[in-house]
């Protein structure tokens, strides 16, 4: 069973909807007795750094994740948001600390003559095939204001192409996480979705 982290960011229906079409049971739940016994953690979102680590530190979901993801190496997926907030930092609106599972800074956006954000469809450039065999040059659906800056740049397993190559996803050990929406994303997502859960 997939745990669809529910603290209060994102479209959380619309996650689930993309899983239940792979037929992948899963259930939106901030109770930490339900995420301790699920297979896999989702975190999503949409919305800032810091509304987000409030939120997540109010129910006290920093902590059960860090156990859960760090201390017992369940397999966790990050979407937009949630890739963010694995930094160790974010800069939105001001700068705030982290989950800090993987070094790293989330940082505005900065162009001359792109607006910002970045949204809509944009082709991502792969670097790892672990999860996104096949992906390489495949469109996928974007909106954000804000990227993720990871102190490894082994950890990167996507790119894409906004004026300057932005992180798309990055995969460290048992921690994979997408700056794109996959559940947005048709069916590059779906299939994007259905490797990550078969390969884990």
């Amino acid at each position: 069973m997939v745990a669809i982290i529910d603290y209060g960011l994102g479209n959380l229906a619309s996650v689930q909807k993309a899983l239940s079409i792979l037929k992948i049971e899963s259930k939106i739940t901030n109770d930490h007795n339900e995420i301790k016994n699920a297979s896999f953690i989702l975190l999503p979102g949409v919305g800032s750094f810091a509304h987000g680590m409030s939120n997540l530190r109010e129910k006290r979901l920093d902590t059960v994740l860090t156990e859960e993801i760090i201390g017992n190496k369940k397999n966790f997926i990050g979407i937009c948001l949630g890739m963010q907030l694995i930094a160790e930092t974010g800069t939105e609106p001001q700068e705030t600390k982290g989950l800090g599972w993987i070094k790293g800074t989330v940082k505005k956006i900065e162009s001359d003559h792109l607006r910002i954000p970045h949204m809509g469809w944009n082709n991502i450039s792969v670097k790892n095939e672990l999860y996104l065999k096949g992906c390489d040059g495949k469109d996928f659906y974007f909106i954000h204001s804000y990227h993720f800056v990871p102190q490894d740049s082994s950890v990167i397993a996507a790119t894409v192409n906004y004026g300057t190559d932005l992180v798309a996803a990055v995969q460290q050990d048992n921690i994979f996480a997408t700056q794109f929406h996959p559940e947005k994303s048709q069916q590059a997502g779906l299939e994007m979705l259905k490797q990550y859960f078969e390969q884990c």
